[in-house]
């Protein structure tokens, strides 16, 4: 902890900047899920002139072997109960438009493009497009997460995907031993579903540019009340989840909840661990579910349609943190 202290306050005194940063902070905070064992050090920067501090901090990191992770709006992961080891490093203080006429990725902004830090909340990024009678994230009105772990997971609902609106990205790059700021062009033949770039990339994205269109704001705004009262009424909202457990493959012909409904596991238990009552492909914590509980039916569920479908489940959730024994759902 005191070498993890030391490298925070040095990067810190050579760029001075807003950041929190705690030791054994409980990652159950800071998840949908509200499980997760504590993180070694949390560190949360924000402002525009935190972006040399992270940068600073990232290599350090890579020089001295400490582990980091990176977190996001903490909506598709399951931490363990035993927490992160190394640096959390949380994006959740960059959030909301990115304004700055130095940056290149904001300069001459058409009117119909926005430009959001990538710790934006989904529903709050769509909540300014609309402000601003732009159309095209009406998709994430409701749905939890940040804008930059959405980029990240290429996140998608009702037919449309960040890749449909995204354009560019400002990143750190950490893949070599100097630490690059870039502004990166992304295009939709770079995504594909719940896939991106920036899976197979040691990057940290800073903020995105999205191409919009003009629209009618009382037409948008109807749209994404529409979004959030269909989440509201499947029951999104009733428990700590992470969303869909399993993504969706269309080799199997029918969605994934829909197969492990017809296999009677909706309802089913594990500690305080649930295959939802409303929707098979949602897993929900229904008061005292441990990290290892949720983990045992993610593995129970895949097992089961394997053994009396054939068919092989992909993880839609993303296991972060100190697993002991990690096994291969």
């Amino acid at each position: 902890m005191e070498k993890i202290r030391g490298i925070i306050d040095k990067c810190l005194a050579e760029n001075p900047c807003a950041a929190e940063y705690r030791f054994d902070e409980p990652m159950s905070a800071h998840t949908s899920f509200k499980v997760g064992g504590p993180a070694d050090c949390w560190v949360r920067p924000s402002g525009d002139d935190s972006y040399g501090f992270t940068a600073a901090l990232i290599g350090a990191a890579q020089r001295e072997d400490i582990p980091l992770f990176i977190l996001g709006g903490g909506a598709n992961i399951l931490i363990s109960d035993k927490g992160i080891r190394g640096i959390c490093l949380d994006t959740g203080g960059w959030t909301g438009e990115y304004l700055n006429p130095q940056s290149p990725i904001a300069q001459s902004l058409p009117e119909t493009e926005i430009v959001f830090l990538s710790g934006t909340s989904l529903d709050e990024a769509a909540e300014a497009a609309a402000a601003k009678g732009l159309g095209g994230l009406e998709f994430l009105a409701g749905m939890p997460g940040s804008m930059g772990g959405a980029l990240w997971m290429n996140a998608r609902a009702y037919e449309r995907e960040i890749a449909d609106v995204v354009t560019e990205a400002d990143i750190l790059d950490y893949s070599a031993a100097a630490v690059m700021r870039h502004t990166i062009k992304v295009d939709k033949t770079q995504f594909d579903y719940k896939r991106s770039p920036f899976q197979n990339n040691r990057q940290l994205i800073l903020s995105a540019r999205f191409s919009l269109q003009e629209r009618n704001k009382g037409e948008i705004r109807a749209k994404m009340e529409e979004h959030r009262s269909d989440r509201r009424n499947k029951g999104h909202y009733l428990f700590p989840s992470a969303g869909s457990a399993f993504k969706n493959n269309r080799g199997f012909g029918k969605p994934t909840g829909q197969i492990i409904d017809e296999l009677g596991l909706k309802g089913q238990s594990i500690g305080g661990a649930q295959i939802a009552p409303f929707h098979g492909n949602i897993i929900v914590n229904t008061g005292g579910a441990t990290a290892e509980n949720i983990r045992a039916l993610l593995e129970y569920t895949a097992a089961q349609v394997k053994e009396k479908t054939g068919f092989i489940l992909e993880p839609e959730i993303i296991l972060a943190g100190d697993w002991p024994h990690m096994r291969v759902l």
